[in-house]
C-alpha cells in the first residue's frame, strides 16, 4: 500500500514535470528527465517510509543505483506505454497525463517486486560476489518479516 501511495505521488510529480519541461525540450527528453527525477524521489520516500525497517543497511548511493537498475524493467514498461500511446493516439499526445498514468500502472507491479527483492532487503551483501548472487536469485523467503508492509 505504501509503495502504491508513493507511486501515486510520483505520478503527480511526473505529470507536472513533463508538462513544464515538454515545451522547452520536447516530449521524449521531458519524459526521460522526469522519470529519472521522480524515480530518485520515489527511492528516497520508499527508503524512509515503505521499507524503513530494511532500507538503511546499504550505502545510500549503492542502494539508489540498485533501485534504478531494478526498476529498469518497470521503466521499459512505463515509458514504452507512454511513447506508444503518445505516438499512435493523437489525443494522448495532447493530454499527456493519460499515457503517463497508463505507463505508471504498467510499471507498478514490476517495480514493487524488483525493489522488494533486489533493493530493500534485510540481508546486506558483504562481498561483490554475494551481491551478484543475491541479484540473480530473485527468490525471497516468504516468512521474512522485514519485507512485510
Amino acid at each position: 500500500m505504501r509503495f502504491g501511495v508513493i507511486g501515486a505521488m510520483g505520478l503527480v510529480w511526473d505529470i507536472l514535470l513533463v508538462t513544464v519541461l515538454r515545451p522547452y525540450i520536447g516530449l521524449t527528453a521531458a519524459t526521460l528527465l522526469s522519470y529519472f527525477a521522480v524515480a530518485s524521489l520515489n527511492w528516497l520516500l520508499n527508503q524512509l517510509w515503505t521499507f524503513r525497517n530494511v532500507a538503511h543497511r546499504d550505502h545510500p548511493i549503492l542502494q539508489w543505483l540498485r533501485f534504478l537498475a531494478a526498476n529498469s524493467f518497470g521503466f521499459l514498461l512505463n515509458r514504452g506505454t507512454v511513447y506508444t500511446l503518445c505516438f499512435t493516439v493523437p489525443f494522448c499526445a495532447q493530454h499527456v497525463a493519460l499515457p503517463l498514468a497508463a505507463g505508471s500502472l504498467m510499471g507498478l507491479l514490476a517495480n514493487f517486486n524488483l525493489s522488494r527483492k533486489l533493493v530493500f532487503r534485510a540481508k546486506v551483501p558483504e562481498t561483490p560476489l554475494e551481491l551478484a548472487k543475491m541479484t540473480v536469485d530473485l527468490n525471497v523467503d516468504p516468512t521474512d518479516k522485514d519485507l512485510e508492509s
